[in-house]
């Protein structure tokens, strides 16, 4: 496979094979109560259940597996969170020496985690350039190569594959999908889907301020953004990914963005009814999911009878314990209903 725009189906159905085993088939869930609230049918992929708590395990195991049977001994990372903890796993799955750069504001769990898995952890920063310079720095001493959490096209097509069994169990529960909706931070997901999901429309959800990949579209190239404060940690890059962008440019239907309330709202509403945890990155889909029209321009004249499907991917479930807390607090808005009420 190439690091090109001449990625593939393919590439995502081999890596399907080659994870088959590895990964966990993560299940599709689904409430009568989001079904109302979308006005259509919303099927749910639980990557947060998914091993190291995301989809990012599957595009770690992926690339980490391939440079393991290239001979390499070590490999090194940088994220926000949930690739380093992937890499950290796939890494000691392998026998291969990890190290993972994170920001210094790196949510507790995600550094706990990648430490439990036998990383070195170096901090740098707040911004993906920071690391990015910390990461290739460590790469030139040591010789171990970096495994980019967005322009590796293994670690997209090993994404990728979270969409692909999504389209796949919906096609054999007769529930075909019309839309997928994949949360962005760096792209690499909503790459992989595009991949997968030749013929089905792919939205790609940012939280406000955090847009790179909308404003990118808009003007046709990488755009930067300085990421607005979010809670959806995992979605905070301060630009899409070179390769990420080239496959999606064309490919893509467009981006949803939604702020903190959306998201914060999707995440209760996947704890509550579907009895899963997610984090705010994942929930962020479901919020992106609940402002999709209820109608694309791909939907054939032919399906008018039948309800329109929306296949979302909730991409991890690794949030802080005191986070949750506060999300599920009530709000003074809810406080002040019951008051009148009582």
């Amino acid at each position: 496979m190439t690091g090109t725009v001449g990625q593939v189906r393919a590439d995502v159905e081999e890596s399907s094979r080659w994870l088959a085993g590895l990964v966990v088939r993560t299940p599709v869930l689904r409430s009568p109560v989001i079904d109302e609230l979308a006005g259509t049918r919303v099927l749910l992929k639980a990557e947060n259940l998914q091993h190291g708590g995301s989809y990012k395990m599957r595009g770690a195991l992926r690339a980490v597996g391939r440079l393991a049977v290239a001979g390499h001994t070590g490999v090194i990372a940088q994220s926000t969170g949930n690739h380093a903890v992937a890499v950290a796993l796939a890494a000691r799955q392998h026998g291969l020496a990890a190290t993972v750069v994170l920001p210094v504001d790196a949510a507790s769990t995600k550094v706990d985690r990648a430490r439990a898995a036998g990383a070195r952890v170096v901090f740098a920063g707040t911004s993906v350039e920071e690391r990015v310079a910390v990461a290739n720095g460590l790469s030139d001493e040591s010789g171990h190569p970096v495994v980019d959490a967005y322009d590796h096209p293994d670690v997209i097509a090993g994404q990728g594959t979270a969409s692909l069994e999504l389209i796949e169990d919906a096609e054999r529960a007769g529930t075909p999908l019309d839309a997928l909706v994949v949360p962005v931070g760096g792209g690499g997901g909503v790459a992989g889907a595009c991949l997968a999901a030749a013929g089905t429309e792919v939205y790609g959800v940012e939280p406000v301020g955090c847009d790179s990949l909308a404003r990118s579209l808009a003007a046709g190239v990488r755009v930067p953004v300085a990421p607005a404060p979010t809670i959806a940690d995992g979605l905070r890059p301060s630009c899409v990914g070179e390769l990420p962008f080239a496959i999606v440019q064309d490919t893509l239907c467009g981006v949803v963005r939604v702020d903190d309330d959306e998201i914060a709202a999707a995440f209760r509403l996947i704890l509550t009814e579907l009895k899963v945890l997610a984090e705010p990155s994942g929930a962020a889909g479901l919020a992106g999911a609940l402002r999709l029209p209820p109608a694309g321009g791909s939907r054939k004249a032919s399906d008018s009878d039948r309800q329109r499907t929306v296949g979302v991917v909730l991409t991890g479930g690794n949030v802080e314990a005191a986070l949750v807390a506060r999300l599920m607090a009530p709000r003074s808005a809810d406080l002040a209903e019951e008051g009148v009420a009582a």
